[in-house]
């Protein structure tokens, strides 16, 4: 008797379900958030009508849980196609699962039987949210890795055209400049009091070194191959030496705090244009500020990391830039390329190290941590 009263009582609530299928859609799709932009809105009421059908199997007990985990594959696929909050869908489906729960409790059965159907209601919409986020999630990271996929495929492509660019650019004007600083000497020792033969000399030098500058800032090739062992200190005089001219044409003071005893494993080269690049990049934020102008290089050991500290007093950053400048062709120089601090930080990458910008009204610090 106990089992018929059951099976009498399971119809009763299908039956009261089914002659309130419209009044549960109308209010549960009213409570619903949807986004006008939603190109598969309409999908959303079938979706419920739906699920409404699988939650009357449920309380028969003859829903599969194989349809359960298709339908919400469908519906999860559906979301992704019209990009929409997850929360949103988490949100509406909880919606659901309340209105439906209310619904239950209306039909006025014995407290026991509704206990029990409302367990099985709460176990179908728990697998549905999972198997719904999950796809969904999977599908999302699938999507933005073939999206960083083709960005990184696209930005590969504009630095191999660059680099070629660069290339012909610098060969196409060194070999005429190099004739002409070579016939300036000549000329100079042949005519020594030849007026103004010491100025031509001078700004043929510095355009030699702006295209050495270019060759360094926009060098492409990162390979982190041909290592050695060297004295971060030597490194900075050379890169201090070669950078002097802009120094002494800006006025900047420089102030140095190198630890000799630090050395590096690393590809010197790569190195060098990394550091090249920073400081270039200094002494040009320090020409927008008066005097005092300071370029602080320092190197320190901290956690067991060589860390390079190099600081101006210079602009600041704003802090919406700091979070791209290491972003491939994102420069705020009226001429930059946007690819030198992007290979410098592949480069540090590359060497298993970090490099990060700090910026205030006071300081702008570039700071590289690498493996002793």
């Amino acid at each position: 008797m106990k089992s018929i009263s059951k099976q009498y009582n399971i119809e009763t609530i299908i039956k009261f379900l089914e002659n309130r299928e419209t009044e549960f859609i109308e209010e549960w799709y009213k409570s619903t958030l949807t986004d006008e932009k939603d190109f598969n809105k309409e999908k959303v009421k079938l979706n419920g009508l739906h699920m409404y059908g699988i939650i009357k199997k449920a309380i028969r007990s003859s829903f599969c849980p194989k349809e359960v985990r298709e339908f919400a594959y469908k519906v999860a696929e559906e979301r992704l196609e019209s990009n929409t909050n997850i929360g949103e869908f988490v949100f509406n489906v909880n919606t659901g699962r309340s209105i439906i729960i209310k619904y239950v409790l209306l039909s006025e059965l014995p407290i026991i039987e509704l206990q029990m159907i409302i367990n099985e209601i709460n176990d179908l919409f728990d697998q549905f949210c999972y198997h719904a986020v999950s796809r969904y999630t999977d599908l999302k990271d699938k999507q933005i890795e073939e999206k960083n996929l083709f960005i990184n495929e696209i930005h590969n492509d504009k630095l191999a055209v660059l680099g070629q660019m660069s290339s012909s650019f610098v060969h196409e004007f060194r070999n005429p400049l190099t004739s002409i600083i070579g016939f300036t000497k000549i000329l100079k020792n042949e005519n020594p009091n030849l007026k103004y033969l010491d100025i031509i000399e001078h700004e043929l030098n510095q355009l030699k070194f702006r295209i050495t500058q270019f060759l360094h800032t926009s060098k492409i090739e990162v390979n982190g191959h041909h290592k050695e062992n060297f004295q971060v200190s030597t490194l900075f005089e050379e890169i201090l030496q070669l950078t002097y001219p802009s120094i002494v044409d800006n006025d900047v003071n420089i102030i140095s705090n190198l630890d000799k005893e630090i050395f590096i494993d690393a590809n010197k080269e790569e190195l060098k244009q990394v550091l090249l690049n920073i400081i270039i990049n200094s002494i040009d934020a320090l020409r927008e500020k008066e005097k005092p102008r300071k370029l602080t290089v320092s190197t320190f050991l901290e956690s067991n990391k060589n860390i390079i500290q190099i600081s101006n007093n210079g602009p600041e950053i704003p802090p919406a830039s700091l979070n791209t400048i290491f972003e491939p062709f994102y420069t705020t120089k009226q001429l930059g390329t946007g690819i030198g601090l992007y290979v410098c930080k592949k480069i540090i990458e590359n060497h298993h190290g970090i490099i990060t910008c700090q910026s205030n009204k006071e300081l702008t610090t570039f700071r590289i941590s690498l493996p002793i």
